[in-house]
């Protein structure tokens, strides 16, 4: 994930609404950032070993193409970062039109074949 400082700045440049852009109150050493960027509103932190961004907006699921753009604001060039969908028994759902890429922090995560992507 990038750097709190290079995402504010990608932010800034895009002309986004900076809610929250600091340390973490509850994990050492980890950040967040909550940010209005037009009508999606981007929440994203790097904690307990995970780097974590949620995209929502108020009356509808976000498209691929948004998806695509919060990941290249987010996320380093070079780096994978998926969406995960848990089981039922485990899924907490607070906003009906959220949804989160997630990283796992000092891990690969595992690729298909070039050829699938």
């Amino acid at each position: 994930m990038r750097s709190m400082i290079e995402i504010v700045s990608k932010l800034d440049r895009l002309g986004a609404t900076i809610h929250e852009a600091g340390p973490a109150l509850d994990v050492e050493n980890a950040w967040v950032i909550a940010a209005q960027l037009g009508d999606i509103l981007v929440v994203a932190s790097n904690g307990k070993g995970w780097d974590h961004v949620s995209v929502s907006l108020a009356y509808r699921t976000p498209l691929y193409e948004e998806m695509k753009g919060i990941k290249r604001i987010f996320f380093r060039d070079d780096e994978w970062a998926m969406e995960l969908h848990a089981p039922v028994k485990d899924h907490i759902s607070v906003h009906p039109y959220c949804l989160h890429m997630w990283r796992p922090q000092g891990a690969d995560i595992p690729t298909p074949p070039e050829e699938m992507v």
